[in-house]
């Protein structure tokens, strides 16, 4: 069956006796069967659901926009600075060195798309993610209000663009340009992203190719390859059926209340047939963004944007029959079963995210200000000084985790007459910095038991921060005399 409604394109002409293969149906609802792009062209139905997200869709806009603004404890609220390495979500900064807690975090966010999936579907799809709510609520509009609406978008699709469809493409240039910027903002800052702005590009031109780079990428996005973004590309379509069960909300069509279908010449004809409620008009279909008819069944195409609810509840107010021919469901409730909210997915999920989450507060509440590594020197494991003295050379690496820069101060302790013999010491650090330092501990030479004695390196900021660090120092393989009382 090839996919009809909704859409438009102009199919090239074949040459002059070109064989052109044909499908027996249509492989993507973006595809012709002959292979050719077909442009969805959806009616928007400006229905409950849809005004309820374009409410959330502009609320959305809004802290998009406003978020790399925000500043909690003094700290963005989130900045994900690859180039140093430096992860900050909701004022609290992760360094690549907790590697732990980054992977609570990871594994939160993962299973908390589990868990939202296998209650609500594809919500994310169709109510919160930024190519739903940009391409449905900012470029869409614009597009259909310079284009003439849907049957001047069908129009100029048969005869070409024009100046109409001409002018959109620099206003989605501009405004992919600031999306752009905005979306810099969360890896860059938002200081550093004025301050490119206001220099020359002369001045930072890997900024400025990777700012045009990415405003490129968003116009060829929502300019061209739009709902194809979600058909082709995301991966969330093709994994939803491991994510979704049978208690699962969706949106789906109710065939036992709409079928057999007939349109209403053919209920004239046959009124000795009894028919459902779906009189076969396709407003659903036309309303699709991505070009499917949502009573074949559950899709990969389909994002749960309501637009096929809204459609089909106007045709249902209109011809007197109750709303919620296609609404919103679980595959159980569908087939005349009863929805199970209580499932094994729906308890194991909350349980993991309640271990996952408390094991990440729990870190982030035990957390120091500081971290601190102590390496072993490259080189001989100890050099014996002229005075007989012995030195073992140690590498000290400090992460500063404050916001303020701090000095580090390295003591010995356990052994009397050592020496900490270090160019900087205390060692200054700034704020979400690491620095290292190389030092030597010189120690008289009878401290050594078998070649070894053990020691604590005691690390301390005076302000918050003392951590006492276990160590090792290699010597001469000298015995100990024994001293009084010992065994």
């Amino acid at each position: 069956m090839t996919r009809e409604h909704g859409v438009a394109g102009k199919p090239k002409t074949p040459e002059a006796g070109a064989v052109v293969p044909q499908a027996r149906e249509a492989v993507l609802s973006t595809l012709n069967v002959d292979g050719t792009r077909r442009w969805i062209r959806p009616k928007v139905e400006h229905g409950r659901y849809w005004r309820r997200r374009v409410a959330v869709a502009w609320a959305l806009i809004v802290v998009f926009t406003a978020l790399p603004y925000v500043r909690i404890g003094g700290k963005p609220a989130i900045l994900l600075d690859i180039a140093h390495r430096r992860f900050t979500v909701l004022g609290t900064t992760f360094m690549p060195t907790e590697t732990m807690l980054l992977m609570l975090l990871l594994v939160g966010i993962v299973v908390s798309i589990f868990l939202l999936t296998a209650l609500f579907g594809r919500v994310w799809c169709g109510w919160a993610c930024p190519q739903t709510v940009y391409m449905e609520f900012l470029y869409r509009p614009i597009e259909l209000w310079l284009e003439g609406g849907r049957s001047g978008q069908l129009r100029r699709d048969r005869e070409g663009g024009g100046w109409r469809r001409a002018i959109k493409y620099p206003i989605f240039l501009l405004i992919s340009a600031f999306l752009a910027h905005t979306f810099l903002a969360y890896f860059v800052g938002i200081d550093q992203l004025v301050q490119w702005v206001r220099s020359s590009p002369a001045r930072h031109p890997a900024a400025f190719a990777t700012m045009a780079l990415t405003t490129g990428l968003m116009f060829l996005d929502f300019a061209w390859f739009r709902e194809q973004m979600c058909t082709v590309v995301c991966p969330y379509g093709r994994i939803q059926s491991m994510l979704l069960d049978k208690s699962s909300l969706i949106v789906g069509y109710d065939r036992r209340r709409g079928e057999p279908r007939g349109k209403a010449g053919q209920r004239r004809r046959e009124p000795e047939r009894r028919f459902g409620d779906c009189i076969d008009c396709g407003a659903c279909v036309l309303a699709c963004p991505t070009g499917i008819d949502i009573r074949n069944g559950l899709q990969m195409e389909c994002i749960h944007c309501t637009q096929c609810v809204d459609a089909c509840d106007r045709v249902m107010e209109r011809i007197g029959r109750p709303r919620g021919l296609v609404r919103y469901g679980t595959q159980e409730s569908f087939a005349g079963g009863r929805p199970r909210w209580l499932r094994p997915r729906t308890v194991f999920y909350p349980l993991i995210l309640a271990v996952v989450f408390g094991l990440l507060g729990l870190s982030l509440a035990r957390r120091a200000s500081a971290d601190v590594w102590v390496l072993r020197g490259i080189g001989e494991p100890y050099t014996t000084l002229e005075d007989g003295r012995i030195a073992n050379q140690l590498r000290v690496k400090i992460a500063n985790r404050s916001d303020e820069p701090r000095a580090y101060r390295i003591d010995v302790l356990g052994v009397e007459d050592a020496e900490v013999v270090a160019p900087e010491n205390p060692l200054s650090v700034g704020p979400g910095q690491t620095g290292t330092s190389v030092l030597f501990i010189e120690t008289p030479p009878d401290v050594f038991d078998h070649g070894k004695r053990e020691i604590r390196l005691r690390i301390s900021d005076g302000v918050d921060f003392e951590r006492e660090v276990a160590y090792r120092l290699l010597g001469p393989f000298t015995l100990r005399p024994l001293a009084a009382g010992d065994d």
